[in-house]
């Protein structure tokens, strides 16, 4: 039996010897160099206990004609399943690095890095390459008409379940740097190429901006793609010691936009200084689409930003429930929830004198309904936001079939109030809505979801973070927060339900209900009136005129069929018709002319958030205030606050730029700017200076005293 080293010597020999045949027998066309590979660093087969990856150099001639720049490659063949780890491996092992001090008439290649695929092994993230990888390498060579020696001495690391270093010396003979025909080896390159962030055609990716918020530890991205995003990723790579997580991603203006949310640790596990951060500009690589034909790929460098004041921090979970908790009590004091008051006066008074169960009973029928609410408004937020779309608090009230629909049953509720008619629902079952306080389960919980669809028109304290939380994150987080939310708004109710007295020793329903129900009929119509106003602005003046006057048609036809029993049949057709015309106009209105873009009251301008740094750097005070009609707590900041005393006079002055914007309608530039600070409702202010270029976010109720602290802090004072 011949050895296996003899075997070994003899094919090598042999395939020498028909090499030399074949160079005598066929002669190398001389003048241009042709593409070429260097030998395999190992010519014995893969093994996954000492050789589980091989590699070469590929030639593939010269960039371009007449060039004096080579384009070559280091090709890594790897056994099923191992890696070889990119520039910035992640947790752990460490890229490939190449010595080339070896070579002659060649000047320092630069070596590129094609976008890697991410690996997470144990709890570890790394990023690599498996099954194999071509490194494209650019070259100068000093002198074009000289030959080429390519001498590479090449360490790296190849993981599976263990990892091994390796080591190989590769070298290749070149004979210039002149023009090449095609070859599998360029190929192989430009293949590679293609796979380099920023290499070939522009790729529609973009990296806006950085922000760290140094409490949390958390680094918010924002990326941009002119075509709708697929499957995104971002890398980071910074100063030595630091460590980027994967990230948490959220869509918005159809999957255009993205806001990718990463945890980054320092030296122990800490989250690291901002200063950490700063010390050197960060490299992004945005990805869509890694491991697929049609990846699209981009980098930047930027410097980090500090977060806003105002940005979300990663509370526990428990403690934005809590926080959840208190905003939905808060919330029922709340402007927008006082035409609400009505109906929770009409319960209380209409269990006067009734037993503890029957007021339990109909007050969590209440609280039933509120919670219902609460997550059918999770449930299409949740669905909208995994399309895409932007959207927050109070979304619903830009929507102008949601408007009607909420002007239609407050007129209804009023003429029930009045008592111009009751409700039959399938099954012979009468309800009375808010008649005698609701009496009916049903009625309890219908008024429990009525509650709950005109409180979200605004923010109020606490509320703003728990929703910064809850859509920042994903759809658990948003049930459970939306959940919390419900029953802080129904602790009213639960109170009520835990204290039935508070009911049951009010005087028994008599002829002073009939006044009450009157007087709340009319809250209840002025509610309307006001959400008109609001719809006006979203189809027309006119055709918000045409459905108020449709709608005091439909408050009179129901009066008249209770008053006169034997026109029943025909003032039934006239409430129908009454019905059904405000939803043709509203789906027929041309719609609102666009808004002027420049607020005209007082001293407000447009908002414009690309001329705050400007406006910054030039030592003026910039004050942002976003808004909408449907917002009465925004309302409210106006009229007792911006537009008083001292805070007027601010405003007013040469040094402050005061800019609104106005949310009644869905604006994208508007929703995306909200998201930078966490927040998802309105109001919302905040104050940006020569001491503040980030902002000051201001609370949701404002105050003389906390607006002026506010400016002192964004222009410096003392």
């Amino acid at each position: 039996m011949i050895p296996m080293f003899t075997r070994t010597v003899a094919r090598r020999l042999l395939c020498a010897a028909l090499f030399a045949c074949g160079a005598w027998l066929w002669p190398v066309p001389s003048g241009d160099a042709v593409a070429a590979t260097s030998a395999w660093s190992s010519e014995e087969p893969l093994d996954a206990t000492a050789r589980p990856a091989r590699l070469r150099l590929l030639a593939g001639g010269p960039e371009k004609d007449g060039g004096d720049t080579l384009l070559l490659g280091l090709e890594f063949e790897l056994l099923p399943g191992w890696k070889v780890y990119w520039r910035a491996p992640g947790d752990a092992g460490y890229p490939p690095e190449v010595d080339w001090s070896g070579s002659e008439n060649l000047a320092p290649p630069s070596f590129l890095w094609p976008v890697p695929e991410r690996f997470r092994v144990l709890g570890l993230e790394t990023l690599g390459y498996h099954n194999g990888v071509v490194f494209p390498v650019r070259a100068g060579v000093q002198d074009a008409n000289a030959p080429v020696r390519l001498r590479a001495r090449v360490t790296y690391l190849v993981c599976d379940e263990i990892c091994i270093p390796g080591e190989a010396d590769l070298s290749l003979d070149l004979a210039g740097a002149k023009a090449g025909a095609a070859s599998p080896e360029r190929t192989a390159i430009a293949h590679a190429l293609a796979r380099v962030p920023g290499e070939g055609a522009p790729v529609g990716l973009a990296v806006e901006r950085a922000e760290y918020a140094e409490a949390s530890g958390l680094l918010s991205v924002v990326g941009r793609a002119e075509a709708p995003f697929r499957s995104p990723d971002l890398y980071v790579e910074g100063p030595e010691g630091l460590f980027f997580a994967a990230p948490e991603t959220r869509f918005w203006s159809g999957r255009r936009h993205a806001l990718f949310r990463l945890a980054v640790e320092g030296p122990g596990g800490v989250p690291p200084k901002l200063a950490a951060l700063r010390s050197q500009d960060l490299r992004f690589t945005l990805v869509d689409g890694a491991g697929k034909v049609d990846l699209r790929a981009v980098e930047r460098i930027l410097p980090v930003s500090p977060a806003p004041v105002g940005a979300l921090a990663p509370e526990t979970l428990a403690a934005v429930l809590l926080l959840a908790l208190l905003g939905g009590l808060i919330l029922n004091l709340m402007p927008c929830v006082l035409p609400v008051l009505s109906l929770k006066l009409l319960a209380l008074a209409g269990h006067g004198g009734a037993a503890r169960v029957e007021v339990r009973k109909g007050f969590l029928a209440s609280v039933a309904g509120i919670l219902f609410a609460f997550l059918l408004l999770a449930t299409l937020i949740a669905l909208l936001r995994g399309a895409g779309h932007a959207v927050g608090w109070g979304f619903q009230f830009q929507a102008p079939l949601f408007l009607l629909s909420m002007i239609v049953v407050l007129t209804l509720f009023a003429a029930n109030l009045w008592g111009f008619f009751e409700i039959r629902l399938p099954g012979a079952l009468q309800i009375r809505l808010a008649g005698k306080g609701g009496q009916g389960m049903a009625g309890h919980f219908l008024t429990g979801v009525f509650a709950t669809a005109l409180a979200t028109p605004c923010s109020a304290p606490f509320l703003g973070t728990s929703i910064g939380f809850a859509l920042s994150r994903g759809p658990l987080e948003i049930y459970a927060i939306f959940t919390a939310l419900g029953l802080g708004l129904a602790l009213p109710y639960l109170l009520v339900v835990a204290f039935p007295a508070l009911a049951t020793r009010l005087p028994r329903p008599g002829p002073w209900m009939g006044v009450l129900r009157r007087l709340l009929g009319l809250a209840l119509l002025a509610t309307a009136l006001w959400l008109l106003t609001v719809f006006a602005s979203e189809i027309g003046e006119r055709a918000s005129l045409a459905v108020g006057v449709l709608m005091a048609g439909l408050f009179l036809a129901t009066g008249l069929r209770a008053r006169f029993p034997k026109s029943r049949r025909s003032l039934g057709a006239l409430i129908a018709l009454f019905l059904l015309l405000p939803l043709a106009v509203t789906l027929t209105a041309p719609g609102a002319p666009s808004p002027p873009p420049a607020a005209g009251e007082g001293p407000w301008q447009p908002f414009d958030a690309g001329r705050i740094p400007a406006l910054v750097a030039d030592g003026k005070l910039v004050f942002v205030d976003v808004t909408a009609k449907w917002c009465l707590t925004c309302r409210a900041n106006k009229e007792l606050v911006l537009d008083q005393g001292g805070v007027r006079e601010r405003l007013e002055s040469e040094q402050v730029v005061a800019m609104r914007a106005d949310w009644t309608r869905p604006d994208e530039r508007i929703a995306d700017y909200l998201a930078t600070f966490g927040r998802f409702g309105i109001p919302f202010n905040v104050v940006y200076g020569p001491a503040a270029p980030a902002g000051v976010p201001l609370p949701e109720l404002l105050t003389q005293a906390a607006v002026l602290k506010a400016m002192a802090q964004a222009e410096g004072a003392k």
